[in-house]
């Protein structure tokens, strides 16, 4: 352990292997193919590979194989021992002095969560559809326990009228509706998020901003209903399906009793909904 550490610290320390495991962290805990990281990361196939051969070597990162596709993920286990021999090697066990000043203390025992409404954002790439569906969907079964936000971070100019008419359909209240840039939620009038999910693979690949308060994250991604192609039907029923898959998770979700699980165990919550639901 003493050698594998400045081994680790040593390969994150290259600014493009950096972004490569940052990228994979915010997708845990998908398994993401080495395609899609080199698409959003702007990296040339062969560069990429020697980057994550590197991460892999690190114990940092698995690799499987379905097929000829190789898919990557974060090795959870191996940042864990990271953190841990930092903390008890260069912080002597002294979170007090090592965690942001920003941070609370963590208190594994108690529920983090506040009184008040839970505020939740939900991020697509152009807010038109999946992150719309989502605000409506916890907005309606949330039951008043939340106050349910959307955005994009590159919002289209309107909303599209397939999610607009399943939404329609199915009872909700459209009104106030808008796609919105994420930079709206980003000012110091901007609500405290408790939680904030990307639902879509592109959104979750982009850096986003480090939020204030630490929210729960979760990734949540799902197939875009707006590159369906075909009939208007077919179209139709692309969307129906996104209401179906979005509405099984935000179910799930509204129905865990938030204010008795500490932060971890609310984590770990969100992230299995993803691979549940």
């Amino acid at each position: 352990m003493e050698q594998v550490i400045p081994l680790r610290l040593s390969v994150l320390g290259h600014p493009q292997r950096l972004a490569v495991f940052r990228l994979l962290m915010r997708r845990f805990p998908d398994r993401v193919p080495a395609g899609e990281i080199s698409t959003a990361l702007d990296v040339k196939p062969s560069t990429l590979s020697s980057y994550l051969s590197a991460l892999m070597q690190a114990g940092l990162v698995t690799q499987t194989r379905e097929g000829t596709w190789l898919y990557y993920q974060v090795d959870m286990g191996g940042m864990r021992e990271t953190l841990d021999a930092l903390m008890r090697d260069c912080c002597r066990g002294r979170p007090e002095l090592c965690l942001p000043s920003t941070s609370p203390l963590p208190e594994p025992d108690k529920a983090t969560m506040p009184s008040r409404p839970y505020n939740v954002l939900f991020i697509c790439t152009g807010n038109s559809a999946r992150s719309i569906i989502a605000e409506c969907l916890l907005r309606s079964v949330g039951g008043g326990r939340f106050d349910v936000y959307s955005a994009g971070t590159l919002p289209s100019s309107r909303l599209n009228p397939f999610a607009l008419e399943v939404l329609r359909s199915k009872g909700h209240d459209l009104s106030g509706l808008r796609a919105k840039n994420l930079g709206e939620f980003m000012g110091a009038d901007a609500p405290r998020f408790d939680f904030v999910f990307t639902v879509c693979d592109q959104a979750a690949n982009e850096e986003c901003p480090t939020w204030e308060g630490q929210p729960i994250s979760g990734h949540w991604g799902m197939p875009d209903p707006v590159k369906t192609e075909g009939t208007e039907a077919e179209r139709s029923l692309a969307f129906q399906q996104a209401y179906g898959t979005l509405k099984n998770r935000i179910l799930a979700f509204a129905a865990l009793p938030l204010a008795e699980l500490d932060r971890i165990s609310l984590q770990n919550a969100v992230d299995d909904i993803a691979r549940n639901h």
